[in-house]
């Protein structure tokens, strides 16, 4: 008896992997973000010169970008969960990019802050909104590992900057480097605006398997600017997250503003090797932030609590943080001092990927809210901590010991924080 041939059941396509384009995205826009951010570092000797500043006004224009970026965090953040992250993140680059631009033609103190302010404004919502996007392209499984990709991108791409911008010192002159610098932001939004949707489920190389895997977790793109004030404000979560980035951004800001100055003054090198030596920090924090994703992820499988593994961690890197930059100061070869300030950094961001991961979970459809304060609180620290140790430099005569242990000391505060924060439990959840 002949048998019937059986025609074969389809199988089901794979996942397609529109979202690791996301990541590509958020991974550019992190490194010109702070490319953008740590070129002044650089340019300070030569801005100082031309435009006659003393420490503590360059401490100012340091401050000026950080309280700027504060104060525009929330909005920012905001207009992610009620906008969607595609036109506020466009919007936002087209803005940065403009002022960076301007910083090279400024020709006074005072235009050298309203510059530099209105560039901080610019750049507020970025991170909040890439957040905001990860909320929504991706599984809760891959949300951490994503946020150390980025961070890893963000400091390597700080750590390039100062090769780069002394590079770039040797064909051009200050102003024309931040003149180029802003125009390849413009290219960045130009293709972001053309590929990205703030709905995944509506982007057309996103097949029906991607759409289920991201709609198990995701949180809607925009329509939710009816944030809950009222229970943000009461969580203890909330107020643990917001201090805890404070104390870690304290003494991270000192990389990207006083380090070149630091080596060259008080080590007494020069200016090619201080730009090289100021990679150290950058790249170990970026690596430190890798590491970080994907031992939290693991550490979360080995003891099935997600939030056990982001706590030991980030304790541990606080602490860690606070005693490299200890031994750091005892050492008087400025290899080494850039070796123990470099693993300070490594251990600083170990904390990174866990509290902008916190954000993504404590905040749910809220998440650009929730980060974009936490940022708020960060930069909060960035306009204090410049402005504070321009002022110390400045009535000590240069004492630059103090200013670092003073900034080493805020880490240990802050290795306090983390065993009393939930970072797993959404703000609709709490009572």
């Amino acid at each position: 008896m002949q048998s019937t041939p059986t025609t074969p059941r389809p199988t089901a396509a794979p996942a397609s992997n529109a979202r690791r384009k996301v990541i590509w995205f958020a991974v550019t826009l992190a490194i010109l973000a702070y490319i953008d951010r740590v070129a002044i570092s650089m340019a300070a000797p030569e801005i100082s010169k031309d435009l006659q500043l003393d420490k503590g006004q360059m401490g100012y224009v340091f401050g000026a970008f950080a309280i700027a970026y504060a104060l525009f965090e929330i909005p920012g953040g905001w207009l992610g969960d009620w906008m969607g992250p595609r036109k506020v993140l466009m919007r936002i680059v087209i803005w940065w990019s403009f002022f960076t631009a301007a910083t090279g033609w400024m020709f006074s103190y005072p235009s050298m802050l309203v510059t530099r302010f209105l560039f901080g404004a610019g750049e507020a919502g970025c991170f909040p909104n890439i957040t905001k996007a990860f909320s929504t392209w991706l599984p809760i499984e891959e949300r951490v590992r994503a946020q150390g990709i980025l961070w890893m991108a963000a400091r390597w791409g700080g750590a390039a900057t100062p090769p780069l911008v002394i590079w770039i010192f040797k064909v051009m002159d200050w102003r024309t480097a931040f003149l180029s610098f802003g125009l390849i932001g413009t290219v960045w939004a130009f293709f972001f605006y053309r590929w990205f949707r703030d709905n995944p489920q509506e982007h057309p190389e996103v097949n029906d398997a991607e759409r289920a895997l991201i709609a198990q977790t995701a949180h809607p793109a925009s329509g939710h600017g009816d944030v809950p004030w009222g229970k943000l404000i009461r969580s203890r979560a909330v107020w643990l997250l917001w201090l805890q980035y404070f104390l870690l951004s304290f003494p991270w800001y000192f990389y990207p503003t006083w380090l070149p100055t630091y080596l060259q003054e008080y080590h007494g090198v020069d200016r090619e090797t201080s730009g090289y030596y100021a990679i150290l920090p950058l790249f170990l924090g970026g690596l430190g932030s890798l590491v970080c994703g994907f031992l939290s992820t693991r550490l979360a499988r080995h003891w099935g609590d997600v939030g056990r593994s982001r706590r030991v961690i980030s304790t541990v890197g606080f602490g860690s943080a606070a005693l490299m930059m200890f031994i750091a100061i005892q050492v008087k070869d400025p290899l080494w001092a850039m070796v123990g300030l470099g693993l300070s950094s490594f251990c600083n961001d170990l904390v990174m990927p866990n509290a902008w991961g916190a954000c993504m979970d404590v905040g749910g459809k809220y998440a650009g809210t929730l980060s974009g304060s936490m940022n708020m609180m960060g930069n909060i620290a960035g306009f204090v901590a410049p402005v504070t140790g321009g002022l110390i430099l400045r009535a000590t005569g240069n004492d630059w010991n103090l200013f670092i242990t003073i900034m080493a000391g805020v880490y240990l505060l802050g290795m306090i924080t983390w065993p009393f924060i939930d970072p797993v439990t959404p703000l609709e959840d709490e009572a």
